[in-house]
């Protein structure tokens, strides 16, 4: 089973021509960490997405899937 898709990390990186190690040097991540997060294995804490977001220069709700149709 396939794990639900709740970040859109991986999409707004590359939208912004960003890597996964551009962003785990940004936020003190290893890349594995990074890579889990850009495959939805994990997510991070909602303090690393705000951080994210304003490292994208994105508003932190599109770094998250909606759950409304």
């Amino acid at each position: 089973m396939e794990s639900p898709k709740i970040n859109r990390i991986k999409i707004a990186l590359v939208e912004n021509g960003k890597t996964g190690k551009w962003l785990a040097e940004q936020v003190g991540k290893n890349e594995a960490t990074v890579s889990r997060w850009c495959s939805n294995k994990m997510q991070p804490s909602l303090d690393t997405l705000v951080r994210i977001s304003e490292l994208l220069d994105i508003d932190v709700k599109d770094l998250i899937v909606s759950n409304k149709a």
